[in-house]
């Protein structure tokens, strides 16, 4: 194989890296789409507390809601999410799921005494999002197309090295024309976590504001494995993928790993407001600032092909980091939350995104920047999310219960309704003896989405997804 050298493979994979991998506004929307909280109350209440934040979460939601707060608190939540995927590929349903346990939040809120209103301060940790997820796929494709096809076409050397394709007369060229089995997988894990500083004061008889600085951290880890396989022999042993090469004859399977591995840093800022009214209705406003991203991002490709007499694998995986910076945009929030009789809240929250205001800013070259800024502003729209909830205490106990929805529009320009994620939620709380809150809440999120294996919708896979998340908080008060 005359043709392979480092250069050309080197330049051949990167290239490849450039169709899986290049960093682009689905990078950039995966680090902007909110999370959905980390405290059982307020997702109990469908996540509409921007009104209310009168604990920890604060930090998360309101910062101002801090002040709210009268006596200390020590609080730790649990979470545990469950990804559920029903993949559709080529008319074959396949299912697949993936789960995580974690401790999402460590607190503590400290007000301090005054001769006026109040004086908060807090400090503690939160897991602002989850990045879990799963697809797996299975399915005959009947049609002359293959990511074998596609990766020539672009005369990658990738396809070349693991002799699947040729050297042609000016290009490479394959022998292969689809009608193989093609199956893999996804796994996604990892998470966006902050160490947070919130303070908030009461500047007037029941109006309160309040700041939170949030210092970023997390990973994200992609884990794909795809495979073509020629289940019904149609490249058989007199057909060579390779004509100089007799070992090239029966092609049987061509595999790829990639891994996409992030390392996140960061920074934000939120601004909350808050008033009260005679305690019947609150009113809560937040600026979220930018959040500021440095990524360190690697990626890993290895491969190999599979003929009946020899396997073909790639002399050198590739495997490179690099650097760089996204800004997430900005999100307006609002909510209103109102107190019937001290029996029953009412809430709802709506919150501003304009994903269009996504930016990569640092680390790529100047080209790349502004082809993936460009393409945010084509691809990517303003959302409005919506919340709402209600908690009912029952009369002469200390037992409340809890319901809610949230809807997320979805960030990419045109998608259909299908495309929006939804949850319901439902949760329970007690406090024990007058200093401990016991809360629990269940989250249920489902929505539809779609990948495609390579080029556009040509081995598209499309995915029915449902969501789970339990959350246990266990608060002190003191």
């Amino acid at each position: 194989m005359e043709k392979s050298n480092k250069l050309v493979i080197f330049l051949g994979l990167i290239f490849f890296t450039n169709l899986l991998f290049a960093q682009n506004f689905v990078d950039a929307i995966r680090l902007s789409e909110p999370g959905i909280g980390s405290n059982a109350r307020a997702l109990g209440m469908g996540n509409a507390y921007i009104a209310l934040s009168n604990d920890f979460s604060g930090t998360f939601f309101n910062p101002a809601g801090l002040g709210l707060v009268r006596y200390g608190e020590l609080v730790g939540s649990l979470n545990y999410n469950s990804f559920n995927n029903k993949s559709t590929l080529y008319n074959n349903t396949t299912n697949f799921s993936n789960s995580n346990t974690e401790l999402n939040q460590f607190g503590l809120v400290l007000p301090f005494p005054v001769e006026q209103g109040s004086l908060v301060f807090s400090f503690g940790y939160n897991n602002n999002k989850d990045f879990n997820k799963a697809v797996k796929f299975d399915g005959y494709n009947p049609n002359d197309h293959s990511m074998i096809q596609d990766l020539t076409s672009y005369n990658d050397d990738l396809a070349y090295e693991l002799a699947v394709s040729y050297a042609g007369i000016s290009s490479d060229e394959t022998i292969i024309h689809g009608q193989l089995n093609q199956s893999g997988s996804m796994l996604d894990k990892g998470g966006i976590t902050t160490w947070t500083f919130g303070t908030a004061v009461e500047v007037a008889p029941n109006v309160y504001i309040g700041g939170t600085l949030d210092i970023l951290g997390g990973t994200y880890k992609k884990e794909k494995e795809y495979y073509e396989d020629d289940i019904y022999n149609v490249y058989d042993n007199t057909t060579l993928t390779d004509p100089t090469l007799p070992e090239t004859a029966d092609f049987q399977t061509f595999f790829l790993n990639d891994v996409l591995d992030w390392t996140l840093s960061g920074f934000d800022f939120k601004l909350g407001f808050l008033t009260t009214v005679k305690d019947l209705l609150n009113l809560g406003l937040v600026i979220k600032f930018p959040s500021n991203y440095s990524i360190e991002e690697n990626y890993f490709i290895d491969g190999y092909a599979d003929f009946a007499a020899t396997r073909f694998i790639l002399s050198e995986p590739y495997d490179v980091t690099i650097e760089y910076d996204i800004k997430t945009p900005f999100e307006f929030m609002g909510g209103v939350a109102f107190n019937i009789m001290g029996i029953a809240i009412i809430s709802g929250d709506v919150s501003y995104i304009d994903y269009t205001q996504m930016e990569f800013t640092e680390g790529l070259t100047p080209t790349d920047i502004s082809q993936n800024n460009k393409e945010i502003k084509q691809y990517t729209r303003e959302v409005l999310n919506l919340s709402a909830g209600a908690e009912v205490t029952i009369p002469n106990t200390s037992l409340s219960i809890r319901g809610g929805f949230m809807y997320r529009p979805s960030p990419y320009f045109d998608d259909p309704s299908k495309y929006d994620k939804k949850y319901i939620t439902a949760g329970v709380g007690y406090v024990a003896g007058g200093s401990i809150a016991l809360d629990f809440a269940f989250a249920r999120g489902w929505w539809e989405d779609f990948g495609d294996n390579y080029s556009s919708n040509l081995s598209r896979n499309y995915q029915t997804i449902t969501v789970n998340n339990f959350t246990f908080t266990l608060t002190y008060m003191f």
